[in-house]
């Protein structure tokens, strides 16, 4: 089988386990209930997501980042401040799983588990590089790392009272975003001010080594 047609055969597999996971969860009975909708067997449920219906998780998860990105080309990001260019991937990426909110719902329950916490943090790193990848950043330094930290903060927060919103077109979850987001710039900003200050205070070891 070419690897092009074992991707479309898992495109298909995780379409129609998506329609079994708010009944069944995240588990080995929705992923066989969706390979019998597609007249599949085990075997190439297996070659699919050899580590069962966790793997089809993670392939759903990096799918819908690669379809962020693919709708972010549209998008005229390159005339937003940095904030807004975050703000817009991350509501974006709600907004691509709107449709299956159920199926985030019981990811999240499953990925609480402490054997699948290591995966459930590579999955959130994936997405926050994502939309700063989107967003342009080109740090290379610390910065990298603290960008994508505080942006996972964020984006688990966010994603979770999004979960339980019902206002229209969801707009209190982009509240809540612009708020969270309102609390990092100040904490970039206050990490600005303090860098300034420590570049005016005197070097302790320069004075040790000129005694």
């Amino acid at each position: 089988m070419s690897d092009d047609h074992l991707l479309a055969e898992k495109r298909a597999l995780l379409e129609a386990l998506l329609a079994h996971v708010p009944f069944d969860g995240w588990t080995a009975r929705a992923l066989a209930a969706a390979a019998k909708d597609c007249g599949h067997d085990a075997g190439l449920v297996a070659r699919a997501f050899p580590e069962g219906a966790v793997d089809a998780l993670d392939f759903w998860i990096a799918e819908t980042d690669a379809a962020m990105l693919r709708a972010l080309e549209s998008r005229d990001l390159a005339g937003m401040k940095i904030r807004d260019r975050v703000r817009t991937a991350v509501l974006l990426r709600l907004e691509l799983a709107a449709a299956h909110r159920e199926a985030v719902r019981r990811a999240l329950a499953l990925e609480a588990l402490p054997q699948h916490a290591p995966r459930a943090l590579r999955q959130v790193y994936r997405t926050v590089d994502a939309i700063w990848y989107a967003a342009g950043d080109t740090a290379t330094d610390f910065n990298f790392y603290t960008k994508r930290l505080l942006l996972a903060g964020v984006y688990s927060t966010t994603l979770l009272r999004w979960l339980d919103d019902r206002s229209e077109g969801f707009a209190a979850t982009a509240a809540f975003l612009d708020r969270r987001l309102a609390d990092v710039m100040r904490i970039e900003k206050a990490k600005g001010r303090l860098a300034k200050l420590a570049g005016r205070l005197p070097d302790p070891l320069q004075r040790l080594r000129r005694a």
